[in-house]
């Protein structure tokens, strides 16, 4: 009972800290599970720790440790946070996690987010004229503009998927979407070069089966995570 009562006061501190984040603008999401989410498991690791420590007033040192645990994981998911919106804002849209989002054939860019990173989806008609992997200058500005934000998050690690159509070999698709990848991640190398893949036509986002459905699959996604540790294959 000594222990939990100061580990809960600890993860109400976590849920104060989530509301102090107050970005102004039309693009803002104000929805930050990463931030609850990252206060709360830094704020039970911190306890542990402190708990388990050598020592007097282990109660004491419980509170602690789970209040600078809070402290540390609420910054990491405000970070994300901050990031999701900064990216939304600089190219020009806002954050949604409606999946049908993704589905809108008018919306060339898709920002959205979830507890461990943010997500970019790139349509491939403003990236990449047919067959080519080379950046068409709207597509550079647009990826330049997450490079300058980048800089301002080294802690950042970033992966860079490319996916086409049926069309062609499954090998042939393979090589195009890494190259294409590859095109975007060469602009994002600013704190270590990005993991890329080249995923073909894999996990399409609809069926392949008429023009405007393939043109939904041909996409580059940009991840931004903040930590390594949580990186997925973005390819399943």
């Amino acid at each position: 009972m000594k222990f939990t009562k100061p580990l809960i006061a600890s993860a109400l501190a976590a849920f104060l800290l989530t509301g102090c984040y107050n970005q102004p603008g039309l693009v803002q999401d104000s929805n930050y599970d990463r931030t609850k989410t990252g206060a709360l498991a830094g704020a039970a690791t911190g306890a542990l720790i402190g708990y388990n420590t050598k020592g007097h007033n282990k109660g004491q040192r419980a509170a602690i440790g789970a209040a600078l645990g809070a402290l540390a994981g609420g910054a990491i998911g405000y970070s994300l946070d901050q990031q999701a919106n900064e990216v939304a804002r600089a190219l020009g849209t806002g954050v949604s996690n409606d999946p049908l989002a993704q589905l809108d054939p008018e919306r060339d860019i898709v920002v959205s987010k979830t507890p461990t990173y943010v997500h970019i989806m790139f349509r491939d008609k403003m990236m990449f004229a047919t067959d080519s992997a080379n950046l068409q200058p709207r597509a550079r500005y647009k990826v330049e503009k997450i490079a300058q934000l980048l800089e301002r998050y080294p802690q950042t690690v970033v992966g860079v998927a490319g996916f086409t159509d049926d069309r062609g070999s499954y090998e042939y698709n393979q090589r195009l979407s890494e190259r294409r990848a590859r095109s975007v991640a060469d602009l994002l190398a600013i704190n270590g070069y990005p993991k890329i893949k080249g995923c073909s036509y894999d996990k399409a986002l609809v069926d392949n089966s008429n023009a405007a459905n393939r043109a939904l699959n041909r996409r580059v996604e940009v991840y931004l995570y903040a930590d390594r540790n949580n990186m997925s294959d973005p390819c399943y």
